[in-house]
């Protein structure tokens, strides 16, 4: 079925699936390493790009190509490629697109690995760098070098939630024809196009809210022009990073229900932050869907929701969080987002511990910072499960 001109939801489905010969309700599992050839020409004609088919995993595989054509449908992209984590993905964009040389911007608040393996591996091929507050956009236009081929950024950023105004970052970036990627992670195809707001690439961890439930590991990227994506699917192919066909079931399996579990989460993380806005030791918060949030008149222009991820300052600092950690009953203390059950984590003394507080404070994670992922238990819950927590800082 053609799905382009169809509803997000109907492309949550519908998009990408095929049938095989046996009428298989969903797309089977082809978990195989190699394919075989019919005769010598027809394998002669596959590896000349003559015909369209299977060769090798690595190259391409039914189950995971059911699994990018669904992706470059709901980003509205030319094409997707299917990774095995979202490092996979990071890494695969940094070199399919950086040289020795080169010079890439990026949000100051990234996601921390993205960071550590731009500034020791990439660094090491003579990659240059530079992390800034990309929610400003003169920053972005004082820091373009002659060699900055790429602008690098997070909306909302993690674990801070500061917004990047996409649009307005493309237009300078694209006037120094320099590319833009976007992580959209925290927010998936169904809060945020980033490619309709003039971005070239969009990157996710599948492993957050498009597989939805903590179960596997896994990352994309999502290109809007065919020029481009060739040369991201020569990257992936030659480096090895792609999925497993069984992880892309799963991912398959689990993006059919991404509106139904973000509409219950947003709805429950609306209740909690204004629960915790109100709160006597919380110090400050940072939630899209807040009215006193300072960028939430841009989160209403560029998302078509607030999301389910919350920031929040506690009085007293690294204490109090590490308190606040160590009394939670419902939420779990864990470092990803995006799946059913809420959790929570405290940077300081979890994600940022090994960095140095210097780097933290530059980058807004402060000593009291706590983030929260919520997910689609009882909200009533999850607020009763912070409120007895909170008693105890």
């Amino acid at each position: 079925m053609d799905t382009k001109n169809k509803g997000f939801d109907t492309k949550l489905i519908h998009a990408g699936d095929f049938h095989d010969e046996f009428g298989s309700a969903v797309t089977p599992i082809y978990q195989t390493s190699t394919f075989s050839f019919k005769n010598a020409e027809h394998g002669a004609n596959l590896f000349a790009g003559k015909e369209k088919g299977f060769i090798y995993t690595r190259i391409g595989n039914p189950t995971i190509g059911a699994l990018e054509a669904k992706l470059a449908e709901l980003e509205n992209g030319f094409g997707g490629v299917a990774l095995a984590s979202g490092m996979a993905a990071v890494s695969t964009i940094y070199a399919a697109i950086l040289k020795t040389g080169d010079h890439m911007i990026s949000t100051g608040a990234v996601y921390g690995p993205s960071r550590a393996v731009m500034e020791s591996i990439f660094k090491d091929f003579g990659v240059e760098s530079s992390y800034i507050n990309t929610s400003v956009i003169e920053n972005i236009e004082k820091a373009i070098k002659p060699n900055t081929k790429m602008l690098y950024l997070e909306t909302p950023a993690n674990p801070t939630i500061e917004l990047t105004d996409i649009k307005a970052a493309c237009e300078v970036a694209h006037k120094h024809n320099i590319i833009v990627v976007v992580d959209n992670t925290f927010s998936s195809p169904y809060l945020q196009k980033p490619l309709n707001l003039g971005a070239d690439v969009v990157l996710h961890s599948l492993t957050k809210f498009i597989n939805g439930h903590a179960d596997i590991v896994g990352g994309a990227l999502i290109v809007k022009q065919e020029e481009l994506y060739k040369k991201v699917r020569k990257a992936m192919t030659y480096m090895g990073g792609n999925m497993d066909p069984h992880q892309a079931y799963m991912v398959i399996r689990g993006v059919k229900t991404l509106s139904i579990r973000i509409d219950k989460a947003q709805e429950s993380a609306m209740k909690v932050a204004e629960y915790l806005e109100a709160h006597p030791k919380v110090e400050w918060i940072k939630y899209p869907g807040l009215k006193s949030f300072e960028q939430h008149e841009l989160a209403k222009q560029q998302m078509t929701g607030f999301g389910s991820m919350i920031s929040i300052g506690i009085k007293g600092g690294y204490n109090a969080g590490v308190v606040l950690m160590n009394n939670v009953k419902l939420a779990l203390l864990a470092v990803s987002l995006g799946g059913v059950e809420t959790l929570i984590q405290h940077p300081a003394s979890m994600t940022h511990a090994g960095v140095s507080k210097e780097s933290r404070l530059e980058a807004g994670i402060t000593d009291g910072l706590v983030r929260l992922a919520i997910g689609i238990e009882d909200v009533n819950d999850i607020i009763d499960d912070l409120k007895n927590a909170l008693e105890k800082v």
